[in-house]
Protein backbone atom coordinates (compact mmCIF):
# COMPACT_ATOMS: atom_id res chain seq x y z
CA UNK A 1 0.00 0.00 0.00
CA UNK A 2 1.20 3.51 -0.81
CA UNK A 3 1.52 6.00 2.02
CA UNK A 4 -0.84 8.35 0.20
CA UNK A 5 -3.54 5.66 0.03
CA UNK A 6 -3.08 4.77 3.69
CA UNK A 7 -3.23 8.42 4.77
CA UNK A 8 -6.43 9.00 2.80
CA UNK A 9 -8.14 5.85 4.09
CA UNK A 10 -7.03 6.53 7.68
CA UNK A 11 -8.95 9.80 7.55
CA UNK A 12 -12.16 7.88 6.90
CA UNK A 13 -12.08 6.53 10.48
CA UNK A 14 -11.15 9.80 12.16
CA UNK A 15 -13.67 10.54 14.90
CA UNK A 16 -12.53 14.13 15.43
CA UNK A 17 -11.92 15.55 11.94
CA UNK A 18 -11.43 19.23 11.37
CA UNK A 19 -14.79 20.96 11.20
CA UNK A 20 -16.42 18.39 13.53
CA UNK A 21 -18.21 19.42 16.75
CA UNK A 22 -14.84 19.06 18.49
CA UNK A 23 -12.90 22.28 18.77
CA UNK A 24 -9.95 22.92 16.49
CA UNK A 25 -7.56 22.46 19.43
CA UNK A 26 -9.16 19.15 20.38
CA UNK A 27 -8.98 17.87 16.81
CA UNK A 28 -5.20 18.33 16.96
CA UNK A 29 -4.63 17.43 20.61
CA UNK A 30 -6.52 14.12 20.56
CA UNK A 31 -4.25 12.45 17.98
CA UNK A 32 -1.18 13.86 19.76
CA UNK A 33 -2.33 12.27 23.01
CA UNK A 34 -3.23 9.12 21.13
CA UNK A 35 0.25 8.92 19.65
CA UNK A 36 1.80 9.27 23.11
CA UNK A 37 -0.60 6.69 24.52
CA UNK A 38 0.16 4.11 21.84
CA UNK A 39 3.91 4.62 22.31
CA UNK A 40 3.34 3.96 26.02
CA UNK A 41 1.47 0.74 25.25
CA UNK A 42 4.32 -0.37 23.00
CA UNK A 43 6.75 0.17 25.88
CA UNK A 44 4.42 -1.74 28.17
CA UNK A 45 4.53 -4.74 25.82
CA UNK A 46 8.31 -4.61 25.87
CA UNK A 47 8.28 -4.40 29.67
CA UNK A 48 6.20 -7.58 29.81
CA UNK A 49 8.62 -9.30 27.45
CA UNK A 50 11.58 -8.32 29.64
CA UNK A 51 9.74 -9.61 32.70
CA UNK A 52 8.21 -12.80 31.31
CA UNK A 53 10.39 -13.73 28.35
CA UNK A 54 8.94 -16.52 26.18
CA UNK A 55 5.96 -16.76 28.54
CA UNK A 56 4.71 -13.46 27.13
CA UNK A 57 2.89 -15.08 24.25
CA UNK A 58 1.99 -13.28 21.03
CA UNK A 59 4.57 -10.56 21.74
CA UNK A 60 5.26 -9.93 18.03
CA UNK A 61 1.54 -9.67 17.26
CA UNK A 62 1.04 -7.14 20.04
CA UNK A 63 4.00 -5.08 18.85
CA UNK A 64 2.64 -5.12 15.30
CA UNK A 65 -0.74 -3.90 16.52
CA UNK A 66 0.76 -1.04 18.55
CA UNK A 67 2.97 0.02 15.65
CA UNK A 68 -0.07 0.05 13.41
CA UNK A 69 -1.92 2.31 15.84
CA UNK A 70 1.10 4.62 16.01
CA UNK A 71 1.11 4.79 12.21
CA UNK A 72 -2.59 5.70 12.17
CA UNK A 73 -2.08 8.61 14.56
CA UNK A 74 1.00 9.77 12.62
CA UNK A 75 -1.06 9.77 9.40
CA UNK A 76 -3.90 11.59 11.17
CA UNK A 77 -1.59 14.32 12.43
CA UNK A 78 0.05 14.66 9.02
CA UNK A 79 -3.34 15.20 7.41
CA UNK A 80 -4.41 17.78 9.98
CA UNK A 81 -1.19 19.72 9.47
CA UNK A 82 -1.57 19.45 5.67
CA UNK A 83 1.52 17.26 5.38
CA UNK A 84 2.05 14.35 3.03
CA UNK A 85 3.04 11.14 4.84
CA UNK A 86 4.96 9.86 1.82
CA UNK A 87 7.00 13.04 1.60
CA UNK A 88 7.67 12.87 5.35
CA UNK A 89 8.97 9.32 4.94
CA UNK A 90 11.26 10.33 2.07
CA UNK A 91 12.61 13.32 4.02
CA UNK A 92 13.27 11.14 7.05
CA UNK A 93 15.22 8.64 4.94
CA UNK A 94 17.35 11.45 3.49
CA UNK A 95 18.06 12.70 7.01
CA UNK A 96 19.01 9.31 8.43
CA UNK A 97 21.14 8.43 5.40
CA UNK A 98 23.15 11.62 5.86
CA UNK A 99 23.68 10.74 9.49
CA UNK A 100 24.38 7.02 9.35
CA UNK A 101 25.02 5.83 5.79
CA UNK A 102 28.71 6.36 5.24
CA UNK A 103 29.42 6.89 1.58
CA UNK A 104 32.53 7.12 -0.54
CA UNK A 105 33.50 10.77 -0.38
CA UNK A 106 36.29 12.30 -2.42
CA UNK A 107 39.38 13.73 -0.77
CA UNK A 108 38.41 17.13 0.71
CA UNK A 109 38.67 19.76 -2.00
CA UNK A 110 38.41 22.99 -0.02
CA UNK A 111 41.98 23.91 -0.94
CA UNK A 112 42.70 21.73 -3.99
CA UNK A 113 42.89 24.70 -6.37
CA UNK A 114 45.44 26.51 -4.22
CA UNK A 115 49.21 26.20 -4.39
CA UNK A 116 50.97 23.66 -2.18
CA UNK A 117 51.97 26.22 0.44
CA UNK A 118 48.27 27.00 1.03
CA UNK A 119 47.04 23.40 1.15
CA UNK A 120 46.86 20.97 4.04
CA UNK A 121 49.45 18.21 3.56
CA UNK A 122 47.87 14.90 2.57
CA UNK A 123 49.33 13.53 5.81
CA UNK A 124 51.27 15.01 8.71
CA UNK A 125 52.38 14.28 12.26
CA UNK A 126 52.02 16.45 15.34
CA UNK A 127 53.71 15.86 18.70
CA UNK A 128 51.81 16.91 21.81
CA UNK A 129 54.29 17.34 24.65
CA UNK A 130 53.22 17.74 28.25
CA UNK A 131 55.48 19.71 30.58
CA UNK A 132 55.14 20.31 34.32
CA UNK A 133 56.31 23.39 36.14
CA UNK A 134 55.51 23.03 39.83
CA UNK A 135 51.78 22.50 40.15
CA UNK A 136 51.13 23.72 36.62
CA UNK A 137 50.81 21.43 33.59
CA UNK A 138 51.36 22.72 30.07
CA UNK A 139 51.04 21.27 26.59
CA UNK A 140 52.97 22.34 23.54
CA UNK A 141 52.42 21.12 19.99
CA UNK A 142 55.29 20.48 17.58
CA UNK A 143 55.30 19.96 13.82
CA UNK A 144 58.54 18.69 12.29
CA UNK A 145 60.37 19.74 15.46
CA UNK A 146 59.02 23.30 15.44
CA UNK A 147 56.53 24.52 18.02
CA UNK A 148 53.22 25.68 16.56
CA UNK A 149 50.35 27.51 18.19
CA UNK A 150 50.03 28.59 21.79
CA UNK A 151 51.09 26.83 24.96
CA UNK A 152 47.95 25.32 26.46
CA UNK A 153 46.58 24.49 29.89
CA UNK A 154 43.21 23.10 30.90
CA UNK A 155 42.02 26.61 31.84
CA UNK A 156 39.99 24.94 34.57
CA UNK A 157 40.11 24.49 38.35
CA UNK A 158 40.17 20.71 37.96
CA UNK A 159 42.33 18.85 35.43
CA UNK A 160 40.14 17.47 32.64
CA UNK A 161 42.51 17.02 29.71
CA UNK A 162 41.25 20.00 27.70
CA UNK A 163 44.88 21.06 27.32
CA UNK A 164 45.09 18.36 24.63
CA UNK A 165 42.08 19.66 22.69
CA UNK A 166 44.23 20.35 19.62
CA UNK A 167 43.57 16.68 18.90
CA UNK A 168 40.03 17.69 17.93
CA UNK A 169 41.32 20.22 15.41
CA UNK A 170 43.56 17.51 13.96
CA UNK A 171 40.54 15.21 13.67
CA UNK A 172 38.50 17.88 11.87
CA UNK A 173 41.36 18.45 9.44
CA UNK A 174 41.97 14.74 8.84
CA UNK A 175 38.37 13.60 8.42
CA UNK A 176 36.54 16.74 7.29
CA UNK A 177 39.40 18.48 5.49
CA UNK A 178 38.54 21.56 7.57
CA UNK A 179 40.16 23.39 10.45
CA UNK A 180 40.71 27.15 10.38
CA UNK A 181 42.62 26.84 13.67
CA UNK A 182 45.07 24.25 12.40
CA UNK A 183 45.35 25.93 9.01
CA UNK A 184 46.51 29.06 10.81
CA UNK A 185 49.00 27.33 13.14
CA UNK A 186 50.45 25.31 10.24
CA UNK A 187 50.68 28.55 8.22
CA UNK A 188 48.49 27.18 5.45
CA UNK A 189 46.04 30.09 5.19
CA UNK A 190 44.79 30.77 1.66
CA UNK A 191 46.02 34.33 1.44
CA UNK A 192 46.12 34.33 -2.35
CA UNK A 193 42.35 34.82 -2.29
CA UNK A 194 41.67 37.58 0.26
CA UNK A 195 37.97 36.80 0.72
CA UNK A 196 38.68 33.12 1.42
CA UNK A 197 41.44 34.17 3.81
CA UNK A 198 39.03 36.51 5.58
CA UNK A 199 35.91 34.33 5.76
CA UNK A 200 37.08 30.72 5.76
CA UNK A 201 40.51 31.07 7.36
CA UNK A 202 39.94 34.16 9.48
CA UNK A 203 39.29 34.83 13.13
CA UNK A 204 35.54 34.31 13.09
CA UNK A 205 35.83 30.86 11.51
CA UNK A 206 38.51 29.93 14.04
CA UNK A 207 36.30 31.06 16.92
CA UNK A 208 33.44 28.97 15.54
CA UNK A 209 35.69 25.93 15.39
CA UNK A 210 36.88 26.51 18.96
CA UNK A 211 33.24 26.88 19.98
CA UNK A 212 32.39 23.56 18.35
CA UNK A 213 35.32 21.88 20.11
CA UNK A 214 34.21 23.30 23.48
CA UNK A 215 30.57 22.32 22.88
CA UNK A 216 31.48 18.75 21.98
CA UNK A 217 33.90 18.50 24.90
CA UNK A 218 31.16 19.51 27.33
CA UNK A 219 28.85 16.91 25.79
CA UNK A 220 31.57 14.24 25.96
CA UNK A 221 32.40 15.11 29.57
CA UNK A 222 28.85 14.08 30.48
CA UNK A 223 29.12 10.83 28.47
CA UNK A 224 32.33 9.19 29.76
CA UNK A 225 34.34 11.18 27.21
CA UNK A 226 32.65 9.01 24.57
CA UNK A 227 34.45 5.87 25.71
CA UNK A 228 32.33 3.00 24.38
CA UNK A 229 29.90 5.45 22.75
CA UNK A 230 28.99 4.72 19.13
CA UNK A 231 26.46 7.47 18.40
CA UNK A 232 25.79 11.12 19.20
CA UNK A 233 22.58 12.99 19.96
CA UNK A 234 20.89 14.42 16.91
CA UNK A 235 20.56 17.79 18.66
CA UNK A 236 24.34 18.05 19.05
CA UNK A 237 25.01 17.35 15.38
CA UNK A 238 22.26 19.75 14.29
CA UNK A 239 23.71 22.50 16.49
CA UNK A 240 27.20 21.98 15.06
CA UNK A 241 25.90 22.14 11.50
CA UNK A 242 23.95 25.28 12.34
CA UNK A 243 27.03 26.96 13.80
CA UNK A 244 29.04 26.33 10.63
CA UNK A 245 26.34 26.55 7.96
CA UNK A 246 27.80 29.69 6.37
CA UNK A 247 31.26 28.15 5.96
CA UNK A 248 32.70 25.72 3.41
CA UNK A 249 32.31 22.87 5.91
CA UNK A 250 28.53 23.18 5.45
CA UNK A 251 28.94 20.57 2.72
CA UNK A 252 29.90 17.99 5.36
CA UNK A 253 27.16 15.51 6.23
CA UNK A 254 26.18 14.51 9.76
CA UNK A 255 27.86 11.10 9.56
CA UNK A 256 31.18 12.79 8.80
CA UNK A 257 30.89 15.04 11.86
CA UNK A 258 29.96 11.99 13.89
CA UNK A 259 33.02 10.12 12.66
CA UNK A 260 35.36 13.08 13.24
CA UNK A 261 34.12 13.54 16.80
CA UNK A 262 34.20 9.88 17.80
CA UNK A 263 37.58 9.21 16.17
CA UNK A 264 38.99 12.43 17.63
CA UNK A 265 37.99 11.46 21.16
CA UNK A 266 39.38 7.96 20.66
CA UNK A 267 42.80 9.48 19.99
CA UNK A 268 42.33 12.15 22.68
CA UNK A 269 41.76 9.49 25.34
CA UNK A 270 45.06 7.84 24.38
CA UNK A 271 46.90 11.16 24.46
CA UNK A 272 45.52 11.96 27.91
CA UNK A 273 46.36 8.44 29.15
CA UNK A 274 49.99 8.74 28.02
CA UNK A 275 50.37 12.46 28.90
CA UNK A 276 51.03 13.36 25.27
CA UNK A 277 52.27 11.63 22.18
CA UNK A 278 52.47 11.65 18.40
CA UNK A 279 49.29 11.97 16.36
CA UNK A 280 49.01 11.31 12.65
CA UNK A 281 46.47 12.97 10.37
CA UNK A 282 45.91 11.35 7.00
CA UNK A 283 43.59 13.42 4.83
CA UNK A 284 43.70 10.95 1.95
CA UNK A 285 42.51 8.07 4.14
CA UNK A 286 40.42 10.38 6.36
CA UNK A 287 41.95 8.96 9.51
CA UNK A 288 43.49 10.20 12.73
CA UNK A 289 45.79 7.85 14.65
CA UNK A 290 47.72 7.79 17.92
CA UNK A 291 51.26 6.55 17.31
CA UNK A 292 52.54 6.49 20.89
CA UNK A 293 54.51 8.62 23.36
CA UNK A 294 57.32 10.93 22.25
CA UNK A 295 60.37 12.29 23.99
CA UNK A 296 60.06 15.80 25.36
CA UNK A 297 60.73 18.28 22.60
CA UNK A 298 61.74 21.07 24.96
CA UNK A 299 64.22 21.13 27.80
CA UNK A 300 62.64 23.95 29.76
CA UNK A 301 59.15 24.48 31.08
CA UNK A 302 57.16 27.24 29.35
CA UNK A 303 56.90 30.44 31.25
CA UNK A 304 53.28 31.25 30.38
CA UNK A 305 50.20 29.71 28.91
CA UNK A 306 47.37 31.04 26.81
CA UNK A 307 44.32 30.04 24.76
Amino acid sequence: MKFSDYQRQAQETDQTPKGSPATEDAALLIPLLGLAGEAGQLLDEYKKWLRDGPKHEHFSEHVAEELGDILWYAANLASKYNLDLGQLAEANLRKTRKRYLESVVAVPTYDVVFNEAERFPESFFLDLVETKNGENTFVEVFHEGQKIGATLTDNAYQSDGYRFHDVFHIAYAAILGWSPVLRSTLKRKRKSVPKIDEVEDGGRAAVIEEGIAALVFDYARKHAFLDGVTDLDDKLLTTIQGMSEHLEVASVEAWQWRKAILEGFKVWREVVKHHGGRVEANLSAKTISYLGPVESATATAPAAASR
